[in-house]
């Protein structure tokens, strides 16, 4: 027996309404993943996925506008092989307005805002660019509506079929209505997605602020701590000690003659410096790591692999007065921590020139304590012990003086060396160093040192080694330049003081007509000179040189002549007349003629030794005589400059 036939009406009406659940479904799911947040991506693909369904297409793209590159690219798709796609991404099949080969279907759509269809792309001659790509595909007709939000195009959604087919206008209507619902979709997800960024990007902006507000509280706090130090005189000591803390590593700090002035360990380990070599070996290239002043120092030999150091130059009015040391590399210091060693330098330059200030004006009174004991005018011995006693210092006792002059250095260029004030900081660095009690003062182109004299020492055997310490701290101070310093014994009355300073003075002033350089001198090392330096007659040394050496003086002035100078370099030369002439530019036998005329003015014969021994007496007598005059400039108490 046959079933019974359903009603064609009720048929079409149950078709309906499974079409129509279909549509719900559609657009239900659509709805969820933009509720849900499903990123872009996933909500393209189900938009492809969901037009094929409703639609009854094989392959199914959503294309959206790239507008900076121009083109319409596959960002969702069901069906398509990723050949395919990959394909239409490497052509210019789907790139916007005018191209050589024409508009394609889904640009004209997307131009027009208009749906497109091909029937048959194998047939239809406005495809044929890209007939042979759609048969590879597998797809021989297709439809391309655009994508419409607000009345602008945001891409198109296109559906493909296996056969050739004609597309009726109630089929276009659907595929726009889904397109239309495809779009509001898309800008949803867009807008969240913008949003996602917006709020990203105002969290990393809230982090950045928080992480900003901590930094700026910290630095007020390393502020608050070092400003303190210095608001209640510390001293580098305890800035030091503060910082070392701050940054959980030991620290040194030098002055600018490579001796620590103060340092502090962090969990018992301390830091050193590297050696000077390895200094002035690696800071003649720049740093590229560096931060600012800081510089970065390698791991030098005999050193831990890991040794980094990093230091910071302290400065006052250019001048570069202390160093710190750190360990580890620049690059390893967060903000924070430069920021609590910029400020440990600013407060470790106010220290340094408190304690400036308070040196000079303690030198200042050393230094005219010392120039009184130089001074050639009778000194109430009094007045001056007292005035010494007061400053640590007791005059009954030995004391030993160091003259120091820099040396004349052909060539150099470095300022400092002719300097006298810089050559007097330099020297005062090196008495700061020592344990015996001291005084320092200016006096023409010398520096004078004081220096007390312990039991121990009293008979100025260990003077030399001070003096020889002063001459290196002062030669590496003043950056290639030498200086000489000359030591005598040492004094135990206060009258001595200025006949010794003569002597010494006059000692360095003959080594350097020597041509000595970088030396330290004393009397036993100018022979005969300084034996001559020591007499205390030179009224006697006067008489017995102009009684010797003025018939030549006399002759000299007036024929115009220049016997005590060929004099002079005849012994200067071993009595060598070849050489002499040479130094003079006139030929021997004129050197010849000139020693006869010596010989005959002065009634003596040179070839006699004892003729020769009271001419050249005579000449260094002369030389002593001259050094032993006043000198100009005067004694000059510390910073005031020279005086006349």
């Amino acid at each position: 027996m046959s079933q019974p036939s359903v009603p064609r009406a009720i048929a079409d009406e149950t078709s309906a309404h499974d079409e129509l659940r279909s549509w719900l479904r559609v657009i239900t799911e659509i709805a969820g993943a933009v509720t849900l947040h499903e990123p872009l991506s996933v909500l393209l693909n189900l938009l492809a996925r969901s037009a094929g369904e409703l639609m009854g297409y094989e392959f199914c793209a959503v294309l959206l506008a790239d507008e900076g590159r121009g083109m319409l690219e596959i960002r969702g798709s069901h069906g398509l092989t990723a050949d395919y796609e990959s394909q239409v991404r490497s052509s210019l099949s789907f790139r916007l307005g005018p191209q050589p080969a024409g508009e394609t279907p889904s640009s004209r759509a997307f131009v027009n805002h208009q749906p497109v269809a091909v029937e048959d792309v194998l047939i239809d001659p406005a495809f044929r660019p890209w007939a042979n790509l759609a048969e590879e595909a597998g797809f021989r007709s297709l439809i391309s509506v655009p994508l419409l939000v607000n009345g602008r195009a945001v891409g198109t959604l296109n559906g493909y079929r296996a056969q050739p087919c004609q597309f009726d206008q109630d089929e276009i209507l659907l595929l726009a209505a889904l397109a239309n619902l495809a779009g509001t979709a898309i800008e949803t997800a867009r807008l969240r997605e913008r949003e996602q960024e917006t709020i990203g990007q105002l969290q990393q902006l809230n982090a950045s602020l928080r992480e900003q507000t901590m930094l700026l509280e910290h630095a007020e706090q390393i502020h608050r701590r070092l400003t303190t130090v210095a608001l209640e005189s510390g001293g580098l000591q305890t800035v030091v000690t503060v910082l070392a803390g701050l940054l959980s590593r030991p620290v040194l700090v030098e002055d600018a003659g490579l001796g620590v002035i103060a340092s502090a360990a962090h969990e018992g380990q301390t830091v050193d410096a590297p050696p000077s070599e390895v200094r002035s070996r690696q800071s003649a290239a720049p740093d590229q790591d560096a931060k600012g002043d800081l510089r970065e120092f390698a791991p030098w030999p005999g050193a831990q692999p890991d040794q980094w150091r990093t230091s910071v130059p302290v400065f006052l009015d250019r001048e570069m007065v202390a160093r710190f040391w750190l360990p580890g590399r620049p690059s390893e210091l967060s903000a924070l921590e430069l920021r609590a060693i910029e400020h440990a330098v600013v407060v470790s330059a106010l220290e340094l020139l408190r304690e400036r200030t308070a040196l000079d004006v303690e030198w200042t009174l050393r230094g005219d304590v010392l120039a009184e004991l130089l001074a050639d005018r009778p000194t109430d011995s009094t007045t001056v012990v007292s005035r010494a006693r007061s400053l640590g210092l007791d005059l009954r006792a030995p004391h030993s003086l160091l003259v120091v002059r820099a040396d004349d250095a052909p060539g150099a260029t470095d300022r400092a060396s002719s300097d006298q004030r810089r050559l007097l900081e330099f020297v005062r660095e090196s008495a700061r160093h020592l344990k015996s009690s001291s005084l320092v003062t200016i006096s023409g182109n010398y520096v004078v040192l004081l220096l007390s004299s312990p039991a121990e020492e009293a008979t100025g055997h260990v003077i030399p080694e001070v003096a020889d310490s002063i001459r290196v701290h002062c030669a590496r101070r003043l950056h290639g330049a030498t200086v000489s310093v000359s030591a005598g014994e040492p004094c135990r009355d206060v009258g001595d003081y200025a006949g010794a300073f003569r002597m010494q003075r006059g000692a360095l002033e003959l080594a350097r007509l020597q041509g000595v350089r970088d030396r330290t001198v004393t009397l036993p090392d100018l022979g005969f000179y300084g034996l001559l330096l020591q007499l205390d007659e030179p009224s006697v040394l006067s008489q017995f040189a102009e009684q010797t050496l003025a018939p030549l003086r006399r002759y000299d002035e007036a024929k115009h002549t220049e016997l005590v100078a060929t004099l002079r370099a005849y012994f200067a030369h071993n009595l060598n007349t070849m050489e002499t002439a040479a130094v003079l530019y006139v030929h021997a036998n004129t050197v010849g003629l000139r020693l006869r005329r010596i010989e005959s003015l002065l009634n003596l014969s040179l070839a006699q030794p004892e003729s020769l021994l009271r001419v050249k007496a005579a000449l260094m007598t002369d030389d002593v005589l001259r050094l032993r005059q006043p000198q100009p400039g005067g004694l000059s108490p510390v910073g005031r400059g020279p005086t006349g």
